[in-house]
């Protein structure tokens, strides 16, 4: 038998050395041994760590007691009769198992040796499993894989674009897609009816363990359709993939919540549904109390919500007042509560409730003694996202959310605002973007009172986290640009950004929608790691540079040249400093 690979380590017994060799497959252990080919032991004693050997053995069973069960080799071994060395290695600056705790920026600065232990193999892995087989699941539903321009035009599109200079058109740039957007709805307009690409996107903004610069999309369209029937292609394409890559069935049809539920429910548009703990309305009860914070919150068009934080009346008040001061650095003006014990409630707001009141509240709460409940008073959207970071910051830290890996909730929501309010700004802005249809049932509100339009959006949730987003399109040309003008977008504004867009909108468009899975989030979460930096074989830092190559750098002054560029670079103190002068 012959193999090759890396040396894993070197173990000396003597007239014995053991060799673990390495490959992308996994570990099996070459023997040396001195009295059947000296000439090869002694070069086998200079083996070090990640030198590349090929050797050529005798494969043979292992002894009852020198079986390793904690290797899929573990029953064998391979007797080598002739080696050669392939290449040496210095010392590595990692070890190359897994496990590791290496700062991650080593780990980055040498991803090449990184890639090389198992669990990142195994990320990568997974990552072809899961497009391999979304490719082939999409290609019997008829989709086409058709790939968009990675050079295109800069459109407002909600983040920083990557601009491209034009040599050939000077003073012009090109823009690196944010997404393929627009060119995937032209090509619904083109007649193709079912598209996907698995598409690279670029976006310069703030990084975080779940973004990246430049990351990839599985991106899906299709034509003459309902969002119901993107929603059921999705699914069957998700449990396709759960199934092929992972092994594991998914229970569908998923889950449907319309925005407004999920707030109400969980106080998040993309809740995690693995354990319960769900926000309850008090405010009736509240506003019939004489506690003031709640009465006057409620007479100005407020809330009070709360949550039954199960088991946890023994907090100590110092732990109650580290609650508050979180709740607080999440935006609301304070956090009250009551602990419920055998002799009944314990809380400093008793007196403002009755007994009927404080009995209606433990019952509508479901609480029991031994419960901490916990209630926010203040506008109706601000008092429930700020209880859904609690939910989840208590969850976390009671251990409520399970650890196993095969509990898999997906679940939609749907009806999202069509466009929210920047009071900044004071204009109106997408929530999703601007090509999102409104439902048809709302379309009066869109003139006078738009922030109650619901729009024809969808967003795919996995164990609390968004995984894919997508909408029903806009198609009839008048009501494009009823939505752009809404959004403050002027007609000069439109031509420049968006007119060989609009320009299709003459030449009918046919009803179309579709959405896009964020790729490396999915593979993220399938693969039970935290940051999608383990599931890109070659990311950035949370800095935006590659630590491998040394990008972003400095190019010589004849590229500029020909690009027709002169650089200007200040420092933010500088810059500052000219616009106060």
């Amino acid at each position: 038998m012959v193999v090759a690979g890396w040396v894993q380590n070197r173990r000396d017994h003597g007239g014995l050395i053991f060799v673990d060799l390495r490959d992308r497959y996994g570990i099996v252990q070459l023997v040396f041994d001195h009295q059947k080919n000296a000439s090869f032991f002694a070069a086998a004693e200079k083996l070090r760590s990640e030198y590349v050997l090929a050797v050529k053995g005798e494969v043979k069973m292992r002894s009852t007691e020198t079986v390793n069960p904690n290797l899929a080799t573990g029953e064998i071994e391979i007797h080598v009769q002739d080696m050669e060395v392939l290449n040496y290695s210095q010392t590595p600056p990692i070890y190359i198992e897994d496990g590791i705790d290496t700062d991650e920026n080593v780990r980055l600065r040498y991803r090449y040796l990184d890639l090389r232990r198992f669990e990142m193999q195994a990320a990568l892995r997974l990552r072809h499993s899961v497009l391999m087989s979304a490719r082939k699941y999409l290609d019997e539903r008829g989709f086409w894989e058709i790939e968009t321009p990675m050079l295109t035009r800069s459109t407002p599109e909600g983040a920083r674009d990557y601009l491209v200079p034009s040599r050939t058109v000077p003073g012009s740039f090109f823009a690196l897609p944010q997404s393929p957007q627009l060119f995937k709805q032209l090509l619904m307009v083109s007649g193709v009816d079912k598209y996907f690409q698995v598409a690279r996107c670029f976006r310069d903004e703030d990084l975080r363990a779940d973004r990246q610069p430049e990351f990839t999309q599985l991106d899906l369209e299709l034509s003459f359709c309902a969002a119901a029937d993107i929603r059921s292609e999705v699914e069957g394409l998700v449990c396709h993939i759960f199934k092929e890559a992972l092994g594991r069935e998914l229970p569908a049809p998923f889950k449907v919540l319309p925005y407004k539920e999920a707030l109400e429910r969980f106080g998040s548009d993309k809740p995690d549904t693995r354990f319960a703990m769900e926000i309850v309305d008090i405010t009736g009860t509240a506003g019939e109390s004489q506690f003031k914070v709640f009465k006057n919150v409620i007479g100005k068009g407020g809330v009070v919500k709360g949550l039954n934080a199960k088991g946890c009346a023994g907090y100590s008040r110092k732990e109650i007042d580290d609650l508050t001061r979180q709740v607080q650095a999440w935006g609301t003006a304070g956090l009250a509560w009551m602990a419920l014990t055998e002799d009944g409630f314990k809380t400093p707001l008793a007196k403002f409730f009755t007994d009927e009141q404080l009995a209606a509240i433990k019952k509508k709460m479901g609480g029991e003694p031994g419960d901490l409940l916990l209630f926010v008073a203040d506008q109706w959207e601000p008092a429930l996202k700020v209880l859904g970071q609690l939910r989840v910051y208590l969850a976390q830290r009671l251990e409520l959310i399970p650890k196993d890996r095969g509990l898999d909730h997906f679940l939609w929501v749907i009806d999202f605002p069509l466009v929210a309010y920047d009071a900044q700004e004071k204009r109106y802005t997408a929530n999703h973007h601007p090509f999102t249809a409104p439902l048809e049932d709302d379309l009066a509100l869109l003139e006078h009172d738009p922030l109650k339009v619901r729009s024809q959006a969808y967003d795919l949730v996995y164990n609390g986290v968004e995984v894919a987003g997508g909408s029903m399109r806009i198609y009839e040309k008048e009501l494009q640009r009823k939505v752009f003008k809404l959004l403050n977008l002027q007609e000069q504004e439109l031509q420049e950004k968006f007119g060989f867009f609009l320009q299709a909108f003459e030449y009918g468009v046919p009803p179309h929608g579709g959405i896009a899975f964020g790729l490396d989030r999915l593979l993220m979460l399938m693969a039970g790691k935290n940051s999608i930096r383990d599931v890109i074989p070659f990311p950035k830092t949370a800095a935006g540079t590659c630590l491998l190559s040394g990008a972003p750098a400095p190019v010589y002054s004849e590229q500029l040249k020909e690009l027709h560029i002169l650089m200007d670079v200040r420092d933010d103190k500088e810059e500052s400093g000219s616009r106060g002068s």
